[in-house]
């Protein structure tokens, strides 16, 4: 037999000619490493919400008035105009005030610091606002009474001061419009184990009592969201009367609006994942996995947006903030809306926060009925 055909007898390589091949391939990326998964690469950064989105609507507000003073939104009618609050420069009134896309605003009301004044609740029906103003009288006792404004002037007027033990949970369903009437839940008189949902006409008169047994939030007409425990919630219909037990099995349910829940899948030091679900279980959805968190209460705002904030960015570290995220469920992808945002809020479709860089505060909007 011809040795040289021979491929058992064929001489092997020199040892340093294998180290010197073996070294190429690394160098080109051919050779790899054989583990399970493989190498994983960094996911790509989201990207800009300006470049998805450039026919969204959003707008810079300063954080001043014109007196100097801070302002504090709490209601954007639209990305630029708003309604909030101001200390007057005196420090002895708390103005709540309508501020108009050209900084020109109207007061709305002026009510002593001395008893607490709270203005929360908002939403607009129709060509006026609503919401409610809570004071604390000198026996200590918070009071609410719930009030309009027309957006083209005048003074407002009171709805109601018959809102019981009304119950706040910072959500866009705090105060609920349905055929005319406002629908909002307050404690029961004497009776920790009952909500009141109570309701009354947007232009005043009686106002209307239902007790439900359990304690309940409003999720959106006409639903009622239990608080959750662990990993159970409880949704009820008021219409209908249908009830969903919401489960999550072994892991931590956040919050449940009326189409969907927050699940977070915790590790040892924290949430590891947040999951977005139906209150039946159904289509689950991985939205974060990267320790980002939900920035607002409420769920999944106009059935399309997931809004989150994370520690992850350079510029927040230095001036303060998270990068503030908006996972698009119709898109499957997570968008970023800044990289150092504070005081995130959600109304109505218009998403806020604020940045304070080198001491100067200003507000940022991004109008999400525009995307």
């Amino acid at each position: 037999m011809n040795e040289a055909r021979d491929p058992a007898r064929r001489p092997r390589p020199p040892a340093r000619s294998v180290l010197a091949l073996v070294a190429a391939l690394a160098a080109t990326g051919l050779l790899v490493a054989q583990t399970p998964e493989g190498a994983r690469r960094p996911p790509p950064p989201p990207p800009a919400a300006a470049t998805v989105w450039p026919q969204a609507k959003r707008a810079d507000v300063p954080g001043t008035l014109a007196d100097g003073v801070p302002y504090n939104p709490a209601y954007f009618l639209d990305e630029q105009s708003s309604a909030g609050t101001a200390v007057d420069p005196d420090g002895e009134a708390v103005r709540l005030v309508l501020r108009a896309a050209d900084g020109t605003m109207r007061v709305l009301r002026r009510l002593p610091t001395a008893v607490g004044p709270r203005f929360t609740a908002f939403t607009r029906v129709g060509d006026r606002l609503v919401g409610a103003e809570q004071v604390t009288g000198r026996d200590g006792i918070a009071r609410t009474t719930l009030w309009r404004a027309d957006l083209s002037g005048g003074a407002p007027r009171k709805i109601t001061d018959d809102t019981g033990w009304m119950t706040f949970a910072g959500s866009d369903s705090d105060l609920v419009v349905n055929a005319g009437r406002l629908y909002w839940t307050a404690l029961a008189s004497g009776n920790q184990q009952s909500t009141e949902v109570r309701s009354v006409p947007v232009e005043g008169g009686p106002v209307q009592v239902r007790t439900e047994p359990g304690e309940w939030t409003l999720a959106g007409w006409p639903w009622l969201v239990s608080p959750s425990s662990r990993s159970r919630a409880e949704l009820r219909n008021l219409d209908t009367g249908r009830v969903i037990d919401v489960d999550a099995a072994r892991d931590r349910l956040s919050q449940c609006g009326s189409s969907w829940c927050r699940v977070y899948v915790l590790s040892a030091d924290g949430p590891a994942r947040t999951d977005l679900m139906r209150p039946d279980g159904s289509e689950r959805l991985r939205v974060a996995d990267d320790g980002a968190t939900a920035s607002i209460v409420d769920v999944v705002p106009l059935d399309r947006f997931e809004v989150l904030a994370k520690d992850s960015s350079a510029l927040g570290a230095a001036i303060g903030g998270q990068e503030l995220l908006v996972y698009d469920l119709e898109t499957r992808r997570s968008i970023l809306v800044a990289e150092a945002a504070t005081s995130v809020s959600y109304r109505a479709g218009v998403l806020w926060w604020s940045t304070n860089a080198l001491g100067r505060l200003s507000w940022h909007t991004l109008d999400l009925r525009t995307v």
